[in-house]
């Protein structure tokens, strides 16, 4: 977890990374760093967003990124699943939670996965855009939404799932393994039935992160990640607030899954 926690450190000494502003350019470079290091080939996904209310303060519109990381030889129209984490913090709050946390455990992930790639391949990508904005403040997940509608019916019809890690490093007794509420939960119990038997999961129900874009349309999606935490949102989530253990338990949900793919 060194990699991980380090990761975590470099992330939050960027500050609030807003979609639309310099240090979001920063964290999608960082990532995109540490996924090209790990073996992959990346490309950035570029798209506009809107200015708005993000967490109660204003925020400009402009252009941000996913950051989309493939292992050589991938092909987009056969079986695959997706990994993802969201880049942006709202404006007020450096992120180490929410969501530094999920962004390097899921690089840790793709790591372990280019050493033993799995039955089925994976797609790792870092959304941009994933905090609420927009005039009424309300609109989130523009990064997800992006990238699904980018796909056309055969790349989509190859998305066998996906898989959002947010929030996944505050300590509690379990992982929160949750559905978003749009009729794919069969995925969030398979992700608990094959997680390590000293790694104790529980359900729920989350529709708060970029795994609602994917079962919108109608693909299977889970949300690994969401324990309450005092610092959520505010200047406060710092390194400091996540759990060594925590993440490594996350990390290893998240891997157990992709190792019991047939």
């Amino acid at each position: 977890m060194d990699r991980v926690l380090g990761g975590i450190r470099a992330l939050s000494a960027m500050g609030p990374r807003d979609a639309a502003g310099p240090t979001g350019d920063r964290a999608a470079a960082y990532v995109a760093g540490q996924l090209r290091a790990a073996g992959y080939r990346v490309r950035l996904q570029p798209f506009r967003v809107p200015a708005g209310v993000s967490w109660g303060i204003r925020v400009p519109a402009g252009s941000t990124v996913n950051v989309v990381a493939d292992p050589p030889g991938f092909d987009a129209r056969e079986p695959h699943v997706v990994v993802g984490a969201h880049l942006d913090t709202v404006p007020q709050s450096p992120g180490a939670e929410d969501n530094a946390s999920g962004l390097m455990v899921m690089a840790e992930v793709a790591r372990m996965t280019r050493q033993q790639p799995g039955a089925l391949p994976v797609r790792f990508v870092a959304f941009g855009a994933e905090e609420a904005r927009g005039p009424s403040g309300t609109g989130y997940a523009f990064g997800s939404r992006h990238f699904v509608a980018a796909l056309d019916a055969t790349h989509r019809r190859a998305v066998r799932a996906m898989v959002a890690l947010d929030r996944v490093g505050v300590r509690s007794g379990a992982v929160p393994v949750c559905s978003g509420g749009r009729g794919t939960p069969a995925l969030a119990r398979a992700i608990r039935a094959a997680s390590p038997r000293a790694t104790v999961t529980r359900g729920c129900t989350n529709r708060a992160s970029d795994h609602v874009s994917f079962e919108a349309v109608g693909i299977p999606a889970a949300r690994i990640g969401s324990v309450p935490y005092p610092a959520y949102h505010s200047e406060r989530d710092v390194p400091s607030v996540v759990d060594r253990r925590q993440l490594a338990r996350s990390g290893a949900v998240v891997w157990a899954w992709i190792r019991s793919l047939r």
